[in-house]
């Protein structure tokens, strides 16, 4: 009776290990369509507690929700700011419940930049923080936004070479401007020119990862103090827009032609490129999020037929799928199923050597 129970539970196992292995196999890539008339979302965010996705606008003061299923539902409608202003970069703030997004104004206001934040249960507005540089006469456009465990939030200028500040209570700063935004570089093909800073992500160990468009670099910046040190410069990393950052320490990076997943083994002090994969350049994607289970997702809005001035009413959020970790994972699976073949040829050797032993004794 032990024995058939015994048989039965590895067989069970093995059902299991082999299931496990066709849904890695078979798994398709998770492809989000949804519609909203002229919407032009830059920015996507994932909200693990309402387990939806949140996207921007450049033609409306409004931030939409999105499911699963591609149904939009308004979150945010704030016709209290200028118009003609765009929602550009978000981010998700767990821990206080918030939403953080960051605010640019197109003609006829060029120089309007805030932080905006909203609580998600009231999806009311707690507090707008005007970005500005009294330093500097030059444009500057507030793009990306990440948020650490504090509720303090840092905001790169993709117009000029400097990271703001707000604090939790909405006080805004000028944060990081170190010279290595602005030093150039000779040692390929031409000089990189000078860029602004665009994608940014914090990481829990007391740092943010900012890449620069058309520079292919990207920094790793003390959360403390603003210094920060080059970690990577790789001339097919230009035009980088999007950064996130994995559970697993791994960061994703996305361009209107390409995604990159980026790895380091010294806490970012250096990084390397893992694998690419190309993208969609005609949809134009310019923002990665990181869901559950560590899937990254890209957000095709096609924001420069917007700029245009172009009408539109389709867009999709679509995940990004990893040649080397599928392999990888499938690899795993079927090693696990080999071992559990061979543990199971043993434990069948062993019994027939154990019932074999025991009819002996019976004679």
């Amino acid at each position: 009776m032990h024995s058939v129970s015994s048989k039965t539970s590895f067989f069970f196992l093995l059902l299991l290990l082999i299931a496990a292995a066709t849904s890695v196999l078979a798994r398709k890539r998770h492809v989000i369509n949804f519609q909203s008339p002229n919407l032009f979302p830059e920015g996507v965010a994932w909200d693990p507690a309402a387990q939806h996705f949140v996207v921007g606008s450049f033609n409306h003061r409004s931030i939409n929700a999105v499911s699963d299923a591609g149904v939009v539902e308004s979150l945010i409608s704030d016709t209290e700011l200028p118009p003609n202003v765009a929602f550009v970069g978000l981010a998700v703030d767990s821990v206080h419940r918030r939403l953080l997004a960051t605010i640019h104004a197109i003609e006829p206001f060029p120089d309007y930049n805030a932080l905006a934040a909203y609580d998600l249960r009231s999806r009311k507005r707690i507090f707008l923080a005007p970005l500005t540089n009294p330093a500097s006469s030059d444009r500057q456009i507030a793009n990306a936004v990440a948020v650490d465990y504090k509720g303090n939030a840092y905001v790169t200028n993709s117009a000029g070479n400097f990271i703001w500040k707000v604090s939790v209570n909405g006080e805004p700063s000028i944060f990081s401007r170190s010279p290595l935004y602005t030093s150039q570089q000779v040692d390929r093909d031409q000089p990189y020119s000078f860029c602004g800073l665009n994608g940014i992500a914090y990481l829990s160990k007391g740092y943010l990862l900012v890449v620069q468009s058309n520079t292919g670099k990207m920094f790793k910046v003390n959360a403390d103090d603003g210094t920060a040190r080059l970690v990577l410069l790789r001339k097919d990393l230009t035009a980088a827009d999007g950064i996130a950052v994995r559970s697993d320490g791994v960061a994703v990076v996305v361009s209107q032609h390409k995604a990159w997943l980026l790895k380091s083994d010294d806490s970012w002090g250096e990084a390397v490129v893992y694998d690419e994969i190309a993208l969609d350049a005609e949809r134009f994607p310019t923002s990665v999020t990181i869901r559950e289970d560590n899937r990254a997702y890209v957000i095709y809005g096609h924001v420069d037929k917007g700029i245009l001035g172009e009408e539109r009413d389709e867009f999709s959020i679509q995940e990004l799928e990893w040649a080397k970790e599928s392999e990888e994972e499938a690899v795993w699976v079927f090693v696990l199923i080999g071992l559990g073949l061979a543990y199971f040829m043993y434990w069948r050797f062993q019994m027939g050597q154990l019932i074999k032993n025991m009819n002996k004794k019976t004679d």
